[in-house]
């Protein structure tokens, strides 16, 4: 489950930045963690955000899952979402 209290920006590039507004800290996003971002707010499972993935870039589905679950782990470890969003 994400935090409520977080802001998504998209840049043009790809990359992002999230504002968690309960303790104003930002965190910049490459292209890849802002497609796991959006796929978490679409309600997507890893699969699915992986599946993006490889359709944006050269990788195997398995390197794809492997960055999802890495991804997921760092917002986890900063607050930004819960072990739900890990399923």
């Amino acid at each position: 489950m994400q935090n409520k209290q977080i802001v998504s920006t998209l840049f043009d590039d790809g990359d992002g930045v999230l504002v968690d507004l309960d303790t104003k800290r930002y965190y910049q996003l490459n292209e890849t963690a802002m497609m796991v971002w959006n796929g978490l707010e679409k309600g997507h499972t890893v699969e699915e955000i992986a599946s993006t993935i490889t359709s944006a870039f050269d990788v195997s589905p398995e390197h794809a899952t492997d960055s999802v679950e890495k991804i997921l782990q760092k917002f986890q470890s900063y607050k930004l979402t819960g072990p739900q969003d890990s399923q």
